[in-house]
């Protein structure tokens, strides 16, 4: 039987990235099983990086064929993790977060599975989401209550309810969360753990900028997202376009985002970039003059991994629709706590 087993639940890139940091710094010695659940992390994931590893259809998405689908995927992705995982005595459960029903009830069912007798959960890292706390509306707390009652037909589904943050920092079952160096947040100190750099760059990378100047446009959806008017995004759009050309860059190079099938900020004479790797590593190991877009984490990471000379730039954010004056303060601090510079036009 294993001692220690070691799950990560990863839904992007860069939660891809923060596993393979836990698993070399803070989960060594253990069995390290990987499971993605988003099929757009499918192309970076490395298997044999791992002692196991596997896809999990997230049950809202991809239910079962027939009646009850749903609740028969629940289940059967209880069976399919249980069967990468194996026996165990101990075991940790890393996600971004624990308030969905597609990985809470891992909290009871797998030890159980598996025959761990400890159990404890871990806090992955989820970008420019991690820096504030989301507290749990009264709505949220009945909705979990309503999700412990699939246990009257299937016991292994036993939600375990909380209250606090939504992620489950507050929650009991909660011993440590992993954040980012340099980026601010609010979470309990005595559980925080911060990580050591993502991404290592390769030996020679980015040594220089390349003979022709060239810039990094980071797309993300915005008004799919609801973040932006059309017109608002057109114009963020132009004015990205005009500040690079008066920077004397023609090479322009867009990275569209897995949710902006309309590649919103990409202009015709863009360049597409397709990846095999984590954008993360590719800004760490490719030098660009300019790395610009509106409030994606990945600019985070451009200032954090490229650099000096590299401009770093967010623009838009007076054009915005945030959430709250609170959000916006918050993303804000961040962006200039990281040396991105804001754009507010």
């Amino acid at each position: 039987m294993g001692a220690r087993v070691a799950v990560y639940f990863v839904a992007s890139p860069l939660q891809y990235l923060a596993a393979r940091r836990i698993a070399e710094n803070f989960e060594a010695g253990a069995r390290q099983v990987l499971v993605w659940y988003k099929p757009g992390v499918t192309p970076i994931v490395r298997e044999a990086d791992w002692d196991a590893a596997g896809y999990m259809p997230w049950p809202r998405w991809e239910p079962l064929p027939g009646p009850f689908g749903r609740h028969r995927r629940l289940r059967d992705n209880i069976r399919r993790v249980a069967a990468l995982v194996g026996p165990c005595d101990s075991l940790h459960i890393h996600s971004a977060v624990f308030d969905t029903e597609a990985i809470n009830y891992f909290l009871r069912a797998l030890p159980k599975a598996c025959g761990a007798r400890e159990m404890r959960a871990r806090i992955l890292p989820d970008g420019i989401i991690s820096i504030r706390r989301y507290p749990l509306a009264p709505a949220k707390r009945l909705a979990q209550y309503a999700r412990k009652l699939r246990r009257l037909v299937a016991p292994e589904l036993d939600y375990w309810c909380f209250g606090g943050d939504r992620i489950g920092s507050d929650a009991p079952f909660c011993d440590r969360i992993y954040v980012i160096a340099g980026l601010p947040h609010e979470y309990p100190a005595d559980k925080v753990v911060v990580l050591p750099p993502l991404v290592t760059p390769r030996a020679g990378a980015a040594a220089g900028a390349a003979s022709e100047r060239t810039a990094l446009v980071i797309g993300q959806p915005l008004v799919g997202a609801g973040l932006m008017k059309p017109a608002d995004r057109d114009a963020v759009s132009d004015e990205i376009r005009a500040w690079l050309a008066a920077l004397g860059i023609r090479r322009i190079i867009y990275k569209g985002h897995p949710k902006d099938p309309d590649q919103e900020l990409k202009q015709p004479d863009y360049e597409t970039l397709s990846l095999d790797e984590p954008l993360e590593v590719h800004l760490a190991n490719t030098p660009y003059d300019a790395v610009v877009g509106v409030r994606s984490s990945a600019l985070l990471f451009a200032r954090q991994t490229s650099p000096a000379s590299t401009r770093v730039v967010a623009f838009g954010w007076g054009r915005v629709r945030f959430k709250s004056d609170d959000e916006r303060r918050q993303m804000g601090e961040a962006f200039r706590s990281t040396g991105v510079v804001l754009n507010e036009g």
